[in-house]
């Protein structure tokens, strides 16, 4: 087997196959990255792939092929030592159980694994529909950060796609906060309805990756419990989580007494600052009034701090606590200059949705901006002490 690709093209692929890649493989070729170099009629082609029974990642390039072959060598090794090579085309060749590689100067040896103890890459199921590259990346962006990251509540740990039509709905939750993103997609058949659960982290990467590439297709198969995502010459598998989500439409309040819009941009910069301060119990206190919205954090044993920050309040005045880790992630998931946050209670959960940008000034308040349909981040508050 020998091959030549520029160091660019193979670094990019070797990366983004060894992502998906098992940090402990329970084999060792589950490790490994399958690199494959074929020729004919439609030209040289070279695909790199990686597989571990749950997630699997395939890339296609362009590249000049002498001598047809497959090789399986480390992924994490390979993804390694092709970033760390000069920007010069790169020349792979495969002599008996080593591997060689060439860029430049610098030349690398890499001892192979059987080819035929690697599992076959699964089919991808059939196409659903299709969708923006980008807007799926940026709805996937936006819930993701509330998704668990403890595998003992493995219904936790996923992202539930909801398809009805020509809408897609994604939504995730760790019990202290809930994301929900509405978004439009071009299905197979007008008519399809379903209910997935996906890994949050393997689509998060996923859609990342494939952000730019145009159209992306979704392919779904949820009897066999595999959804698929192509685009860009990139192609990637995972296995549905099989649990059951939260009913999370019912945790949205529908009602509320207080309503704030406040500059995203300013409200981030000001948590980070008071939150130097916090206490063991990891939380600032919001105070909404008239005169504006005053942050405060921290105590007499750790030292406080106090910010003030103006707001457009509308309905009662409110003291409200949260985890400040959980309000950057809410606020920096909005992507607009202002956000509306609604509430109830001190004890109940605050809901925050981005709002338009302020209008021109003319003489009126905007308060009474409405929010951008579409997203929303529900967040759990901090009992206040007392």
């Amino acid at each position: 087997m020998k091959f030549r690709v520029e160091r660019d093209v193979l670094a990019d692929a070797a990366a983004w196959v060894a992502r998906s890649l098992p940090a402990r493989p329970p084999v060792p070729v589950l490790g490994g990255v399958l690199v494959e170099a074929t020729t004919g009629a439609a030209g040289d082609r070279l695909m790199v792939s990686g597989f571990d029974y749950e997630t699997s990642a395939r890339v296609e390039l362009d590249g000049t092929v002498g001598d047809p072959g497959r090789v399986l060598v480390s992924g994490r090794l390979l993804a390694d030592i092709t970033r760390a090579l000069p920007s010069k085309p790169v020349d792979l060749v495969v002599d008996g159980a080593r591997a060689t590689i060439s860029c430049g100067s610098s030349r690398f040896s890499l001892p192979t694994m059987p080819v035929e103890d690697y599992p076959q890459l699964p089919a991808m199921p059939q196409i659903a529909g299709t969708a923006h590259a980008d807007l799926l990346a940026e709805a996937v962006g936006q819930v993701v950060v509330a998704a668990g990251r403890d595998d003992t509540l493995p219904m936790l740990t996923g992202i539930r796609m909801e398809i009805e039509g020509a809408k897609l709905t994604l939504a995730a939750t760790d019990r202290f906060r809930l994301a929900v993103r509405e978004l439009e997609w071009t299905p197979e058949d007008p008519a399809l309805e379903s209910a997935v659960l996906i890994p949050a982290r393997t689509l998060s990467e996923v859609t990342k990756t494939l952000s730019g590439a145009g159209t992306v297709e979704i392919a779904l198969s949820a009897g066999d419990g595999m959804l698929g995502i192509t685009g860009g010459g990139r192609r990637a598998t995972t296995r549905l989580l099989d649990a059951e989500f939260p009913a999370f439409r019912r945790l949205i309040p529908t009602e509320h007494t207080t309503a704030a819009v406040v500059e995203v941009a300013a409200l981030v910069e000001a948590v980070k600052r008071v939150a130097l301060v916090t206490d063991r119990v990891a939380q600032v206190r919001m105070e909404f009034s008239e005169d504006g919205l005053r942050l405060a954090a921290g105590g007499d044993d750790v030292g406080s701090a106090e910010e003030e920050l103006p707001c457009e309040l509308e309905g009662e005045q409110l003291t409200i606590a949260f985890n400040p880790g959980y309000l950057l992630d809410a606020f920096g998931a909005l992507h607009t200059e202002r956000a509306q946050m609604t509430f109830t209670t001190p004890n109940r959960p605050a809901l925050v949705r981005p709002v338009p940008a302020a209008p021109a000034e003319d003489g009126e308040g905007s308060g009474a901006a409405e929010p951008v349909p579409g997203y929303l981040h529900l967040l759990m508050p901090v009992r206040l002490p007392g």
